[in-house]
């Protein structure tokens, strides 16, 4: 979609985690980042490693003044979701760490600073949390301050080809009338991604599971390739469709482990790298000497790249439609 005296819309990232929402809106060329924000220490090791200008500023959102933010065009923002997600506890605005009143920092900075448009994402669960009520207060905010919203719940392995079940609701607001009027979410397309393209052949022996406690527990259970597998404390979960179940922020920390499967006589999880490609991250995207458990759960908490990138062309189209 690139192409000469195209014109550039400046972004805001916020929640940015690894910079999954930046990679998907800038690999189509239309879209600059100018300031990027998130408190996790450990996001920020991947981040600045991964971008050359506008690094990850970690102060804590809630001291971030919307008037020594630079002027932007269009809002990015995958808030919080634990405090929405199944696994989460489906706490919401109540969430004693302050996480669900998050969404309210998102709020007053477009408040304040008015976009063009802003674009949120979040899980799945978001729509019927608190029997719908959590979402209807979003969208009455959000309309409160002018904007026209659209969103849907789009899975990645329908809408970014990738083999990976992972609903998420997306949000696009819009000042305009007309660029609301003409933005649409991408369609489904055909998956060809399957699980044996995510893998790699040998892995270091740290992530075998033929030495551990825990293979005994699991190896009457896991035992076809190409499916991905999941030890839930008592019992092994077999993902079907050639699918691998949803990545979260908690795998590798106890709750849900990483996904296992199988290679020929090796049981084993999947690696880092392996999560980034179920996440529909390049080759290019560089992993940074820390812990395991970190980036495993920086891959959980982060977005579908293609997903993303499908989505940020839409709003591009939208948003300089004559």
């Amino acid at each position: 979609m690139a192409m000469k005296n195209k014109k550039i819309f400046k972004t805001i990232d916020l929640f940015a985690g690894i910079g999954g929402v930046r990679l998907g809106f800038e690999s189509i060329g239309g879209y600059k980042t100018v300031f990027a924000n998130d408190f996790d220490k450990y996001c920020k090791v991947t981040y600045d490693l991964n971008f050359n200008d506008t690094k990850l500023d970690t102060t804590d959102i809630r001291n971030l003044q919307s008037e020594d933010l630079p002027e932007y065009d269009i809002l990015l923002g995958g808030f919080p979701c634990q405090a929405f997600s199944i696994a989460g506890y489906r706490k919401g605005f109540k969430d004693e760490k302050g996480r669900g009143n998050l969404f309210f920092e998102i709020d007053r900075i477009i408040k304040d600073t008015k976009p063009l448009a802003f674009f949120l994402e979040n899980v799945k669960n978001l729509e019927n949390h608190d029997s719908g009520r959590t979402f209807k207060i979003i969208k009455e905010r959000l309309s409160e301050l002018g904007y026209y919203l659209k969103y849907s719940v789009l899975n990645s392995a329908n809408y970014g080809n990738l083999p990976q079940n992972r609903e998420r609701v997306y949000i696009v607001g819009f000042k305009s009338k007309k660029s609301f009027d003409a933005f649409e979410f991408p369609k489904p397309i055909e998956r060809n991604k399957t699980i044996k393209d995510i893998l790699d052949i040998e892995v270091d022996k740290k992530y075998h599971y033929n030495d551990k406690p825990l293979f005994e527990k699991i190896k009457n259970d896991v035992l076809e390739e190409n499916t991905a597998y999941q030890w839930r404390r008592k019992y092994v979960r077999a993902n079907k469709n050639n699918l691998f179940p949803t990545l979260t922020a908690n795998m590798g920390m106890g709750g849900h482990n990483v996904p296992i499967i199988k290679q020929k006589s090796i049981l084993r999880k999947i690696t880092p790298i392996e999560c980034s490609r179920i996440q529909g991250f390049s080759s290019e995207f560089k992993l940074p000497s820390i812990a395991d458990t970190q980036l495993y759960k920086q891959f959980g908490n982060s977005v579908s790249v293609p997903v993303i990138r499908r989505i940020a062309e839409n709003l591009y189209k939208a948003l300089t439609i004559e």
